[in-house]
C-alpha cells in the first residue's frame, strides 16, 4: 500500500478515531483501511482528500510541521463524522508520526544504512523529524547529568504499566489478529508514556506498530525477526520500567543532550550512506578522534534513496568549515567549542568552530590503532556496547570494527576472507543490500580476487556469526598483493560511494577461472537447536497466543523440549514448555467464560524464553569471532 500522498498523522490523533468507532465498525475497520492510500489525492490548497463515492469525503490539512497533529485537521463530510469508518480508515491508512528521532530510543533512519538503527541530521541544521537543531547543554545542565539518575516517578511507572498492558494484548494477538484495534491501543499507550516523559517507550511502541502494519500488508523487506525483536525490546524495555526498579536513565532523552567537548581534533575514517524503510536518506561520516575516540558527523533527512546517494558530496554545516561530506572522510577537522553527544555525534550550536585539517592513513596514528587491535577483544567490546534487549550495536561511533584479510573467494551474496595472521574467517556483507548503492557491486568485484589482501573497516552483525558489514576497504600496508587506489582517494574506497574497477586491483589475483564459489564451515549460530526456539517465539508473533498454544498440544512441544534437553539446553528447553503451557492455559468458567483473560503471564514467558535466546545467541556470535 503506497502512502506517499497521505501526510503522517500523530498516534493519538489515530487511538481517539478508532476509539470513537461503535463496535460494529470497529470490525469493519481493517477491510476499510486498504485503497485509501491509492484514493489520496492533492488539493489545491495543500490539503489531501479520499473519497469514498460520491457522498463522503475525508480532508487532511496537516500543520506546518507536515503532520496532522490534532482532529480538527482531518475532517470527513459523512453524517456520523467524525465517529466515521472513513474518517478512522483514512488515518488508518497514513504513516505515524513520531519516534524517529530521540536520542533515547533510536530510529528508523539508522546510521547502519538499515531501518534498525539510529541517527538524526545532527550538523546544525533541521533534524530528519523537522525539530529545530539540537543545542548544547548549558554548563549547569552538564553538571547535573553528572549526578546519579533519579527514580522513576510514580506517573511514569503507571503509564509504563499501561504501555506493558496494551503490547501484552497486541503479542498475543499476533500478526494475524493485530489490526487496527490493536494498534490503536498500542499507539494510545504510546502517546500516554509519551507524555509521561518516557521516549525511549514510546519510540518502541511505535516501531512495533510500524512492523505489525508491514507485516500485515507484506511489505518488501519486512521480516518476522524484525518484528520478534522489536516486541522484545518493547516488552523488556516496559517490564523494566514498570517494576519500579528502573531509574530515569531507562527512559531515554526527547531531545539529543550535547555536551561542550572543548577543542577537538578529528580524522576521516570513511562515509556511509543511511537509507531507512521510513523514507529517510542521508550519509554517515566516521571519525577518529587524536586520543583514539569515535565521533560521527550526520546528515540525514527525507528523500530516500536519491538523498542517500547525493548527500555523500554534500556540504558539512559544522562550524563554518568548507567541505563536503568527501572531503571530510578522507580529512580532518580541527574544532573549537565542540559539542558531543553522549554516542560520539558532533553538533553545531552556537560557538563551534571548525578549519579543515590534513587527513591522516589508515596506516597511521590514530587509525592504525583500530586495525591492531585483535578481532576476538574488539567483538568483546563492540558486544559489551550493545544496546541491552534490542541485539543491535551501541554508539554508531564506537561499533566499528577493522582488521587486515586475505581474500577467499564467494560465498553466495558474502565474501568469505580470512583474519591475517592465522585468525577465524569472516564474512563480508554489504552495509546496505539496496542494488542501487556501491555496497553489493564493490563486494562481487572484491570476491573475484582471491588471495587478496584486503583492509577492511566495518561494522559487526550482531545476529550473524563472524559476519562483518564492511563500509571501507583499502591497501594492507607492505603487502604486494593487495588494493591499488587512486592518491586522491587516500588510501581508502567507501564502498557505499567509490566505484572499484579492475585497474584498482593487482594482477595476479583475479579471474573467473580461480574463483568459485567457496564452501565455509558449519554457521553455529544457524545449525544450533536453538533455532527451534526461534521459530516458536516468531510462531507467537505471527499467529499469537493461539498458534503456540497448538504447538503445545501437539507432539511438537515434547519433541522441542527433547532436542534441546539432548544438546545440553536444558533452560532453553524449560523456558520454551513453560511458553506452550501458559499459552495453552485458559480456564474457563461453568459457562465457558475465561476466568482469566489477561495476556500477562503468557507474555512474561513468551519474554523470558526471548531474553533467554538472544543471550545464547550472542554467545555463540561472540565465539564465532575467536
Amino acid at each position: 500500500m503506497s502512502t506517499e500522498l497521505l501526510p503522517p498523522v500523530a498516534p493519538d490523533v489515530l487511538a481517539d478515531a478508532v476509539e470513537q468507532l461503535s463496535a460494529r465498525l470497529r470490525k469493519k475497520l481493517d477491510a476499510a483501511i486498504p485503497g485509501c492510500a491509492d484514493r489520496a489525492a492533492a488539493t489545491a490548497d495543500g490539503a489531501v482528500e479520499v473519497r469514498f463515492g460520491e457522498d463522503a469525503a475525508v480532508t487532511l490539512r496537516p500543520g506546518p510541521s507536515g503532520t496532522v497533529a490534532n482532529a480538527e485537521q482531518a475532517v470527513c463530510t459523512c453524517l456520523l463524522a467524525p465517529r466515521c469508518l472513513h474518517r478512522a480508515a483514512v488515518l488508518g491508512a497514513a504513516p505515524i508520526a513520531g519516534g524517529e528521532g530521540g536520542a533515547g530510543g533510536g530510529d528508523d533512519a539508522g546510521t547502519g544504512g538499515t531501518a534498525s538503527s539510529g541517527t538524526a541530521s545532527d550538523t546544525g541544521t533541521a533534524s530528519d523529524t523537522g525539530a529545530e537543531p539540537e543545542k548544547a547543554a548549558p554548563a549547569a545542565d552538564v553538571a547535573a547529568m553528572a549526578v546519579a539518575p533519579a527514580a522513576l516517578t510514580a506517573a511514569q511507572v503507571r503509564a509504563a504499566t499501561v504501555l506493558w498492558d496494551a503490547a501484552a494484548e497486541a503479542l498475543s494477538a499476533g500478526v494475524t489478529a493485530g489490526g487496527a484495534v490493536v494498534q490503536a491501543e498500542l499507539l494510545r499507550a504510546a502517546h500516554t508514556v509519551r507524555l509521561a516523559g518516557l521516549p525511549r517507550a514510546e519510540a518502541s511502541a511505535l516501531r512495533v506498530v510500524r512492523s505489525l502494519r508491514a507485516a500485515r500488508e507484506r511489505s518488501e523487506g519486512q521480516r518476522l525477526a524484525d518484528l520478534t525483536g522489536a516486541f522484545r525490546e518493547l516488552l523488556a524495555g516496559a517490564a523494566l520500567l514498570a517494576s519500579g526498579s528502573a531509574d530515569t536513565g531507562a527512559a531515554g532523552s526527547a531531545r539529543r543532550v550535547y555536551e561542550q567537548g572543548g577543542s577537538l581534533r578529528v580524522y576521516g575514517l570513511c562515509r556511509e550512506p543511511v537509507l531507512s524503510a521510513t523514507g529517510y536518506g542521508g550519509v554517515t561520516t566516521h571519525l577518529i578522534g587524536s586520543d583514539g575516540a569515535g565521533y560521527t558527523v550526520s546528515d540525514v533527512r527525507p528523500g530516500g534513496l536519491a538523498r542517500a546517494k547525493g548527500a555523500g558530496s554534500a556540504a558539512v554545516a559544522l562550524g563554518g568549515a568548507v567541505l563536503d561530506h568527501a572531503g571530510l572522510a578522507r580529512g580532518g577537522l580541527r574544532i573549537v567549542g565542540a559539542t558531543v553527544s553522549a554516542d560520539g555525534r558532533l553538533g553545531a550550536g552556537r560557538g563551534v568552530g571548525a578549519t579543515p585539517l590534513h587527513g591522516v592513513d589508515w596506516s597511521g596514528e590514530p587509525a592504525a590503532a583500530l586495525f591492531a587491535r585483535p578481532v576476538r577483544e574488539a567483538m568483546a567490546a563492540v558486544l559489551a556496547d550493545a544496546v541491552p534487549g534490542t541485539g543491535g550495536p551501541g554508539s554508531p561511533a564506537s561499533s566499528l570494527l577493522g582488521c587486515d584479510v586475505e581474500v577467499i573467494g564467494a560465498a553466495g551474496d558474502s565474501v568469505v576472507v580470512r583474519v591475517a595472521g592465522g585468525g577465524p574467517l569472516l564474512r563480508l556483507r554489504p552495509a546496505h543490500p539496496h542494488p542501487e548503492l556501491s555496497h553489493a557491486a564493490n563486494l562481487r568485484r572484491i570476491a573475484e580476487h582471491p588471495g587478496l589482501a584486503l583492509r577492511v573497516l566495518g561494522r559487526p552483525d550482531l545476529e550473524r556469526t563472524a559476519t562483518l558489514r564492511s563500509l571501507a576497504v583499502g591497501p594492507v600496508p607492505g603487502a604486494s598483493a593487495t588494493l591499488r587506489l587512486p592518491d586522491a582517494w587516500k588510501g581508502r574506497a567507501d564502498l557505499g560511494y567509490d566505484r572499484l574497477q579492475g585497474e584498482h586491483f593487482p594482477r595476479g589475483t583475479g579471474g573467473t577461472a580461480v574463483c568459485g564459489p567457496v564452501t565455509v564451515g558449519p554457521d553455529a549460530l544457524a545449525e544450533a537447536p536453538l533455532w527451534r526456539v526461534r521459530r516458536l517465539l516468531e510462531t507467537g508473533v505471527a499467529g499469537g497466543r493461539r498458534a503456540v498454544a497448538e504447538v503445545g498440544r501437539g507432539t511438537d512441544a515434547d519433541a522441542l523440549s527433547a532436542r534441546l534437553t539432548r544438546a545440553g539446553l536444558g533452560g532453553a528447553a524449560h523456558l520454551a514448555r513453560a511458553l506452550t503451557v501458559e499459552a495453552g492455559r485458559r480456564p474457563r468458567d461453568i459457562f465457558g467464560r475465561l476466568t482469566d483473560p489477561s495476556a500477562d503471564a503468557y507474555t512474561r514467558a513468551w519474554l523470558a524464553s526471548a531474553v533467554h535466546l538472544a543471550a545464547a545467541e550472542r554467545s555463540l556470535v561472540a565465539a564465532s569471532w575467536s
